[in-house]
């Protein structure tokens, strides 16, 4: 049987990454992303453009917001609709915010963080879930998050991403206990630096030249690669995990050390 997938954040990143890990291995996915800039966010999303990229074999794209319950619904609808079911979803999409301590950051960009981060995960478990849930059992089905290292340390000045990420790893546990016995599981990846538009962005909210400053943060002493967190994640997606469920996996070079 053709497994299918639903990823958000699909348009760049992990959320790429990933769509294009999962194609590789044979799967068809549906790749979601908002394709478009937040006003409340200062730096650039992904765009149409990015989102096209990844469409490749096995892949339809779909432009849906992570905040828009309905949206994800229409996506999920879609993937069952064009394939005949859903077997796992990964919630990838992320932004982040921040530079100041929490009481001077903007709330329009703190509440875009909690919205996309932890609201989008949110979302996408009760969009998809009930679709895992219709697979006949036995079932295989995974539903996954990309949380991060920040869920477990105390980072200056990006408090609400900390406090979203730190909500995702919850939200995980709880699903695990809640799905336990259908065959459908609940697992996240904890990523360290790695090398994408958001960590740019974050060099930037903490006046750094450049991305790379991070790498020496990390015992690997290099940033991680998209692909290295996708695999990750296309491991917890496949049969092969079934003995793994609520388990937040660090994929960060060592960062949580």
């Amino acid at each position: 049987m053709t497994r299918v997938a639903v990823v958000t954040g699909a348009a760049r990143g992990i959320g790429a990454a990933t769509v294009v890990a999962l194609a590789a291995r044979g799967w068809r996915v549906l790749a979601v992303d908002a394709a478009a800039d937040d006003p409340a966010l200062p730096y650039p999303l992904g765009t149409k453009s990015d989102l096209d990229k990844v469409t490749i074999e096995g892949v339809r794209p779909c432009v849906a917001d992570v905040r828009d319950l309905g949206a994800l619904e229409a996506a999920v609808a879609e993937a069952e609709s064009a394939w005949g079911g859903v077997d796992v979803a990964v919630a990838a999409a992320g932004v982040i915010a921040g530079g100041v301590p929490l009481w001077r950051v903007p709330v329009e960009q703190q509440q875009a963080v909690l919205d996309v981060d932890l609201g989008g995960v949110v979302n996408l478990a009760r969009a998809a879930v009930p679709a895992l849930l219709r697979r006949p059992a036995p079932r295989s089905g995974r539903f996954l998050a990309v949380a991060s290292a920040a869920a477990t340390r105390g980072l200056p000045m990006l408090a609400a991403y900390c406090a979203a990420k730190a909500g995702v790893t919850g939200l995980i546990r709880s699903l695990a206990v809640e799905l336990g016995g259908t065959g459908v599981t609940a697992n996240a990846v904890s990523p360290g630096s790695t090398d994408t538009a958001m960590l740019t962005e974050t060099a930037r909210l903490y006046d750094l030249p450049d991305a790379a400053e991070f790498a020496s943060r990390q015992p690997e002493g290099r940033l991680l690669s998209p692909g290295e967190v996708a695999a990750v994640i296309a491991f917890l997606a496949s049969p092969a995990s079934s003995g793994m469920t609520g388990a937040v996996v660090p994929v960060d070079g060592g960062l949580a050390l």
